[in-house]
């Protein structure tokens, strides 16, 4: 019986499918992160060697990160990746501030249960705990921004909303990590946190928006200067590596 799991054990391990979704998972954060510079080319033989792997779980990583947008797939030349331009990230952060104003809005005036009143109650406890903290490394208090705006959105129980934040947020990422590192933005954010709750919790609609808008274009002016920075260290990366 211990041969036969021992065997099953095996066998899942080298599952193609479990392969697959470790290559896409670890590319994925490379890319996100800016590892590579735009247009870098991932063939086959080099991913092969790096995890180690078949032919058949990197093609299918690759297939999934091209639907995802991660990278590109060109005519009879293999992939490359796909960072996006300035104007890209801008806007991604339109359309993440046209979701973000409308779930405050739809949470300030719908019906507060039960349910909704603890969840932000428990929100505003977290926050309120963050903001009396100073050892959070930027990229833990970018995590723990993330799953704020994440609750927001799981609270207001609109699935195709909360499925569309997470794809932007995720693009995102090294945009908030580099956010934190500003002195004094984790202490701003925990208060602009904290008031964008109270507002939705004393169902101000506008004061709602208005909080939350100033919590997201304070990252958004980041941007330029993150995608230089950004590119110079995938540039110097990839000079070192070649």
């Amino acid at each position: 019986m211990k041969k036969v799991a021992h065997s099953n054990a095996r066998r899942t391990k080298r599952d193609p499918s479990n392969l697959s979704s470790s290559v896409v998972a670890t590319l994925k954060e490379q890319i996100v992160h800016w590892h590579y510079s735009p247009e870098h080319r991932l063939t086959e033989d080099e991913l092969c060697k790096t995890f180690g792997v078949s032919r058949s779980p990197v093609r299918e990583a690759l297939r999934v990160l091209a639907s995802d947008g991660f990278v590109k797939k060109l005519p009879n030349r293999g992939y490359v990746v796909k960072q996006y331009t300035i104007e890209e990230i801008e806007e991604l952060y339109e359309v993440r501030l046209a979701l973000e104003l409308y779930t405050v809005e739809r949470l300030a005036t719908k019906k507060q249960t039960t349910q909704l009143a603890a969840e932000l109650t428990d929100l505003a406890q977290t926050w309120t705990e963050l903001s009396k903290e100073s050892s959070k490394k930027p990229d833990e208090f970018a995590i723990l921004d993330t799953l704020f705006h994440d609750t927001l959105a799981r609270a207001l129980g609109n699935a195709s909303l909360l499925r569309t934040l997470r794809t932007i947020n995720e693009r995102l990422t090294l945009f908030r990590m580099l956010d934190f590192e500003k002195p004094d933005r984790a202490e701003h954010t925990c208060r602009q946190h904290l008031k964008i709750l109270e507002r939705i919790m004393a169902q101000d609609a506008p004061g709602a928006r208005a909080a939350m808008q100033k919590n997201i274009e304070e990252g958004r002016r980041l941007i330029p200067t993150t995608i230089k920075e950004a590119l110079a260290s995938a540039y110097l990366r990839r000079a070192v590596s070649s």
